[in-house]
């Protein structure tokens, strides 16, 4: 999509289509009550018909309002004022994305960006703006024989600023709304592919094809013979049961001071789980194809900040395999030896996430990291804690949590803190090895963020636990694409472009 700023009178914007606010109540956002002025109080007329009244989730297309030069205009409802959020305006905006692609309108401006938010800035507002409307026009038909996109989709978007001027703030929180955005689409489309073309070499060909973007960022991929010389049985334990070699993908982008210690984004990037010899049920197993969105995020966020330009040094690890059941797959009761030397008593050969990361995670130490994120689509246990609506937080440093949680909030992409306490590491006790890849029933969040803290003690440290936001199920099923927006967030703040 095509973006543009516009500043002025709302009044005086060309456009097809003019998106305004309103209260519940019937009461006009400040763009409505000017163009409610200029035409001699149409807008207020037509609401007091009874048609609108401002509610959540309320529209309203207008035609031919008289001394304005848009052609329609849609009203939206926001609900009451004094609960106004970013949130919430973000909510109507992608309301009305969605019914505005669907017909017959190519570009439209959006005046809802001029509100004031508590809390809030123009830049964010901008940003999310953007977002929301990439999300809203995203298509996943790749592998369709037939696609049937709208015949006359949105094509451009002009985002009001009020009587402001464009400034280079301005129009820098468009760009990275656009870089963000691509990142976004990046991670939902790698995720959405299926376990058959989506493959660990895939992945990697992906990076490669990444990297050609920009003379700062260096692929590198690890082959299995490479992997095993490194000693990482715990990854290589997993690939064992898949025809498909393992890789471990290896990103290096240098925008920042040749000395300035990179930060470290590690995404796990399971292609297909079926669980291995602890197969999982039948039952919407095909959504497996997702335990790779952790690696898929990270990608995303690599891509955005590549597009961003973003003057800092940033590292992104995928250790990516299958988990399959085979005659040389893992079984419970294996134990393997991990690339730190330490060894792991394989109870639950459908604990493999945490597997195939502690590997990464001892070979981030190489890099002299800042910050190291692991992010993964880890535990059911997650969704049962958080849902929907929050990626799981634990970290071993309390600064770094605050950043992402921060981060989290300022992007509409939150995650929610849980405890990393030492009485947690008492569930991975093994009688016959260093540790159990499982922790029994209890806190199986917690103890799977135990169990990659013991590979995290040389630097500073946090994992998000995606398995509830990752993705969406039934009707609307297909990747989120977060947390791209809460990692690029994290990166603007690090490299001082947070606003």
């Amino acid at each position: 999509m095509e973006y543009h700023v516009k500043s002025g009178n709302p009044s005086a914007l060309r456009t097809a289509c003019l998106v305004l606010g309103v209260f519940t109540r019937r009461q006009l956002t400040g763009p409505a009550k000017q163009i409610d002025q200029i035409s001699d109080g149409h807008l207020s007329a037509i609401l007091k018909k009874g048609d609108m009244d401002g509610e959540t989730g309320q529209f309203l297309m207008l035609y031919d309002i008289p001394g304005i030069q848009a052609e329609r205009i849609l009203l939206v409802g926001l609900g009451a004022e004094k609960e106004l959020t970013l949130k919430s305006v973000i909510t109507a905006w992608a309301g009305a994305v969605k019914q505005l692609n669907e017909s017959n309108v190519i570009e439209v401006t959006n005046a809802l960006c001029a509100l004031e938010i508590k809390e809030t800035d123009l830049a964010q507002r901008l940003r999310e703006s953007v977002i929301t409307a990439e999300d809203q026009v995203y298509r996943f038909d790749q592998c369709k024989s037939e696609a049937k996109p709208p015949k006359r989709p949105l094509k451009k978007l002009s985002l009001f600023i009020g009587e402001q001027k464009k400034s280079q703030t301005v129009l820098r929180a468009v760009s990275q709304g656009e870089a963000i955005a691509r990142g976004i689409t990046l991670a939902k489309n790698l995720s959405n592919l299926p376990g058959n073309l989506c493959t660990p070499s895939y992945l990697a060909d992906q990076a490669r094809q990444l990297g050609k973007q920009s003379t700062k960022l260096k692929i590198s991929v690890l082959e299995e013979k490479q992997m095993q010389s490194l000693g990482m049985g715990s990854l290589l334990s997993v690939s064992r049961g898949s025809r498909e070699p393992a890789k471990l993908i290896v990103m290096e982008y240098k925008g920042g001071k040749p000395k300035s210690k990179p930060v470290v984004l590690i995404g796990k990037g399971l292609t297909f789980d079926a669980g291995g010899i602890s197969l999982k049920p039948a039952a919407a197993m095909d959504e497996m194809k997702y335990d790779m969105c952790g690696g898929a995020s990270v990608m995303g966020a690599m891509a955005a900040c590549v597009r961003m330009e973003l003057p800092i040094n940033l590292v992104v690890i995928v250790p990516s395999s299958e988990n399959l059941p085979d005659g040389a797959a893992n079984k419970p009761g294996d134990i393997v030896t991990s690339m730190s030397g330490q060894t792991i008593e394989i109870l639950n050969t459908d604990a493999e996430g945490r597997l195939i990361l502690c590997d990464a995670l001892t070979y981030a130490e190489r890099f002299d990291p800042a910050a190291v994120v692991d992010v993964a689509t880890l535990t059911g246990a997650c969704i049962i804690a958080l849902g929907s609506q929050a990626s799981g937080l634990l970290s071993n440093d309390d600064k770094l949590a605050a950043e992402l949680l921060e981060a989290g909030n300022r992007a509409t992409d939150r995650a929610w803190q849980l405890p990393l306490w030492d009485e947690y590491q008492e569930q991975l006790k093994s009688n016959f090895a260093d540790m159990a890849n499982i922790g029994g029933k209890g806190a199986g969040t917690i103890t799977a963020a135990c169990f990659l803290s013991r590979y995290a003690k040389k630097f500073k440290w946090a994992h998000l636990d995606i398995a509830g936001t990752a993705w969406r199920s039934g009707d609307q099923k297909g990747a989120t694409g977060r947390p791209v927006s809460l990692l690029s967030q994290f990166l603007l703040k690090r490299a001082g472009q947070a606003k």
